[in-house]
């Protein structure tokens, strides 16, 4: 199992952009797939987007166009690039690796804490 930490959250004002990053220890990092989801209290847990080992990518509605997800296995780094950042996307921000099949993705390794995105004005 790869254990994976967020890094790069922080307040941004609207329209601003940050860059997230998924940093994993070991070299297991470039055997699986990496989501990033999204929790806000209150409601159920986002995925906003995702990479394959194969780096085909993958992103929900709320964040195609805005956001990149990539990774670099020499670094065992994914990052996601968060452009035009709107006040709705303020959230705890999640990386956790997985498997996807057929434009779905499915977690399995373990839950962090997460870095926090706050857009506000």
């Amino acid at each position: 199992q790869v254990h994976l930490r967020e890094s790069g959250g922080g307040l941004v004002q609207p329209g601003g952009s940050l860059r997230l990053s998924c940093s994993a220890s070991g070299n297991l990092f470039k055997r699986y797939d990496i989501g990033w989801y999204r929790v806000v209290p209150g409601k159920q847990r986002e995925l906003v987007a995702f990479i394959s080992v194969s780096n085909v990518t993958n992103y929900s509605d709320s964040v195609r166009g805005r956001f990149t997800v990539s990774r670099d296995n020499a670094k065992n780094t994914a990052y996601l690039q968060m452009n035009s950042l709107k006040p709705e996307d303020t959230a705890a921000y999640s990386c956790v690796s997985g498997e996807s099949d057929k434009g779905n993705f499915y977690p399995i390794g373990a839950w962090s804490q997460g870095t926090q995105v706050t857009v506000s004005s």
